[in-house]
């Protein structure tokens, strides 16, 4: 079986209030702000498919959240994110790799955070077989081709394929292609469902 981890909040928690509130201090801009003016839109999804820098990235969404910040310090906050490993998936992970199963992980992500996480988290790129970064593919989750493009590479069929993620979209996207996929909405349920699938 090919078992598909995404990264941010199925391995690693991730918090994006984190990020706002380094932004909200370094800015001097109330936090209540800049909840209300965040938003994950098109640059923010075109930067994870590396299209464009991490600098144009930074200057759009500094103008988008009249937001005055040197590059620096807009890293710092965005950086900020990440919160802690779920050890007990690492450890699923590790299980389903010493029994002969492959086990990757396929993240939205991008340059800025994939410059900063593998140092912090090293444990998180050994519990898995191969990375798939939606920076590096050009695409990215739900689009269909991301999903096909991770079972061409590994020589795996839908039907031979279990998916995690947080993201009910990306969900979607994988169970239309008949990927058994499993919306993981808290820390609990990817140990539950391994503990009722042994």
């Amino acid at each position: 079986m090919l078992y598909i981890f995404d990264l941010g909040n199925v391995i690693v928690d991730i918090d994006f209030n984190r990020v706002l509130g380094v932004w909200s201090d370094l800015g001097r801009v109330p936090l209540a702000t800049l909840q209300n003016h965040f938003t994950l839109g098109e640059s923010f999804h075109r930067h994870e498919r590396g299209e464009i820098s991490d600098e144009d990235f930074a200057a759009q969404t500094c103008d988008e959240l009249d937001l005055a910040l040197s590059f620096e310090q807009f890293t710092a906050g965005w950086q900020a994110i990440f919160v802690g490993v779920r050890q007990d998936v690492l450890q699923i992970m590790k299980m389903l790799r010493d029994r002969g199963e492959r086990v990757v992980i396929l993240s939205n992500t991008n340059a800025l955070h994939c410059s900063f996480w593998p140092a912090l988290y090293p444990e998180v790129q050994s519990a898995a077989d191969k990375l798939y970064l939606s920076q590096e593919m050009g695409m990215r989750k739900p689009e269909a081709r991301i999903y096909q493009q991770v079972l061409y590479e590994e020589g795996f069929t839908a039907e031979q394929t279990i998916f995690f993620d947080d993201n009910l979209e990306n969900i979607e996207g994988a169970r239309a292609l008949g990927i058994q996929s499993i919306h993981v909405t808290d820390a609990s349920i990817i140990p539950a469902f391994f503990a009722e699938h042994r």
